[in-house]
């Protein structure tokens, strides 16, 4: 079940597999335009910070199919193009790196329009190869951390359907398994889009991880009954000084992790670092769509005309936060430092 992949490229079309229909049916979405690509994003088709910035980078390399051989109408309209795709979600900082990593490597290339549509496609390419080996080199330092047996709580999805491959939170769960470790987890459903019972449960079971699906609001007493040895959750943006965006519900996590003594881990690849925002506040937290809690598969479950506040995204304080699990290695307190050190092109170990 697992192996299906988020995103894939072929005979010059994107191809995306559509999350909102899982786990009942595997279907792929065509698309042939920037447009759709963005449609995608924001319908919640894909999701997961890498995921997004993927299938934004293959975004530009279709607007770029649009347009004439003139260079600097060319690069004008990429320009438009992803101001577009940008506005999708606002959150997942991964959707303006691959946008601004393309803009920038076109805008340095020579050449006609013929080459830039050229190097476009290499770099999008590039980011598909370089996120799965970002992935597989988390979950390597990732899975040190974890216990042998342990009994691990995740939310949200933050697995190869929110990446290209292998995954963040679930790459290190992978990881730990592949190293020979027993590893139970236990997935909350993540109200409301329900991606932790849809997709995280999808994936785990497909591997053979043994998975037990939560309410979201069972996770204090399941701590407290003491089964639980640690949470790994992924994220959506990284401030500067190591506060964390990910799914609504990650805070209260992280909140009771403390209160439990319980290490809370988050999981993300450098990419998801914004050196931009110094902090929490600084991070944009998209609201969705209200219909999201007043309906459940098109079906009223709240009062016509209740007011709704659906934020899609919390801020967990960097001072919650056990670890930060990277590509580039392990950072504990005080992530300001070493999250500098570490976007200048140092590692840690």
């Amino acid at each position: 079940m697992s192996r299906a992949e988020a995103l894939y490229w072929r005979d010059s079309r994107l191809y995306v597999l559509d999350q909102t229909r899982l786990p009942a049916q595997t279907v792929y979405v065509t698309c042939n335009s920037y447009q759709e690509a963005a449609d995608v994003i924001r319908t919640m088709k894909v999701r997961g910070a890498p995921a997004i910035g993927a299938v934004a980078a293959f975004g530009l390399v279709l607007a770029a199919r649009e347009i004439g051989e003139n260079r600097e109408t060319l690069l004008a309209r990429l320009r438009e193009a992803a101001g577009e795709l940008l506005d999708t979600r606002p959150t997942a900082v991964n959707l303006r790196w691959a946008l601004e990593r393309l803009l920038n490597r076109a805008a340095a290339t020579p050449g006609g329009a013929a080459e830039l549509r050229r190097v476009l496609l290499a770099e999008a390419e590039a980011i598909l190869q370089e996120d799965v080996a970002a992935n597989r080199r988390l979950g390597a330092y990732g899975q040190e951390l974890v216990p042998d047996p342990a009994r691990i709580l995740t939310h949200c999805n933050a697995g190869a359907l929110a990446t290209v491959g292998y995954g963040t939170a679930l790459g290190v769960i992978r990881a730990a398994r592949e190293a020979g470790k027993r590893v139970r987890v236990y997935a909350g459903e993540t109200r409301p889009f329900l991606q932790g019972a849809r997709l995280t449960t999808w994936e785990l079971m497909g591997e053979g991880i043994e998975v037990e699906l939560l309410a979201d609001s069972a996770a204090g007493y399941l701590m407290a009954r003491k089964e639980v040895d640690l949470v790994i959750v992924g994220a959506d943006r990284v401030a500067a000084n190591g506060d964390v965006a990910n799914k609504i519900g990650t805070y209260s996590l992280a909140v009771l992790a403390r209160a439990h003594g319980l290490p809370f881990y988050v999981a993300a690849p450098l990419s998801t670092i914004d050196p931009r925002a110094a902090s929490g506040r600084d991070i944009p937290i998209e609201e969705r769509d209200p219909a999201e809690l007043t309906h459940f598969c098109g079906r009223p479950v709240a009062p016509e005309g209740v007011r709704v506040w659906n934020p899609a995204f919390d801020v967990t304080p960097h001072t919650l936060i056990t670890a930060l699990i990277t590509d580039a290695g392990v950072f504990r307190p005080p992530f300001a430092e070493s999250l500098r050190r570490v976007l200048k092109g140092g590692r840690e170990g």
